[in-house]
């Protein structure tokens, strides 16, 4: 059975995805840090023997137990999806130190620690697809959003780079931009999904079924690397 990893997958992106690829036929590996109730229902509607790993991803050396512990317990993993992410908007000539450091480590350098101590272990299963989740923000920016826009073209970067890097060992890297999706926090923030309506092309908000359906089948591509997908239409 194929094996993905989904990081934050208690959220609203996070856990749909989660029952895509259960519903697909994956056994889902649930991390989060915070939201363990959260987690533990979702697993307990998934069939196919959900593994729930707790842990911050800020942390270096707590990332490499966690492989450690998919590693030992699930013994393969076919495809990471980083998805955890978290915002703190303000414009930049008030933003706290704090908040920026709070913003990158989660948003890249948690991708890079789970890059890092995830990826042997997809090596040794014969390969796989590393999908990093980006946002409009990165692409375009957005007022009251430098850390988060910083932290989400940075993954761009990052994508592309090490899908050069992993081709040797059968590995796809790519990047998905959701679209602004009416679930999650989306909901919370009314003014911002109204401008997202409007910029769209087809004047609508993205739609999540879509947006798992085209990561399922993203990640069962052998050929494609490298690419970021913008799955919103903007004018």
């Amino acid at each position: 059975m194929r094996v993905v990893l989904i990081s934050g997958a208690s959220g609203g992106l996070g856990s749909r995805l989660a029952s895509g690829f259960d519903a697909a036929g994956y056994r889902v590996v649930l991390h989060y840090f915070r939201s363990e109730d959260a987690a533990r229902r979702l697993g307990g509607r998934l069939g196919n023997a959900p593994y729930l790993l707790r842990g911050d991803l800020r942390d270096f050396e707590e990332v490499r137990r966690m492989a450690q512990s998919v590693e030992r317990d699930v013994k393969r993993l076919d495809v990471l999806v980083n998805n955890a992410a978290v915002t703190r908007d303000a414009p930049l000539l008030r933003y706290p130190e704090s908040a920026w450091d709070d913003v990158l480590e989660t948003n890249l350098k948690g991708v890079f620690n789970s890059i890092r101590h995830f990826t042997p272990l997809m090596v040794e299963s014969g390969g796989g697809h590393i999908i990093n989740i980006s946002s409009y923000s990165g692409l375009r920016g957005k007022e009251g959003q430098a850390a988060y826009s910083a932290s989400k073209a940075a993954l761009l970067g990052l994508t592309r780079s090490l899908a050069r890097e992993f081709s040797r060992y059968g590995i796809n890297v790519n990047a998905v931009v959701p679209g602004y999706l009416p679930i999650g926090m989306g909901p919370g923030a009314p003014r911002a999904m109204e401008g997202a309506r409007r910029a769209s092309i087809r004047g609508s908000l993205a739609v999540p079924d879509d947006v798992v359906g085209f990561m399922l089948w993203l990640a069962g591509t052998e050929g494609i690397t490298g690419q970021v997908f913008p799955l919103e239409s903007r004018h």
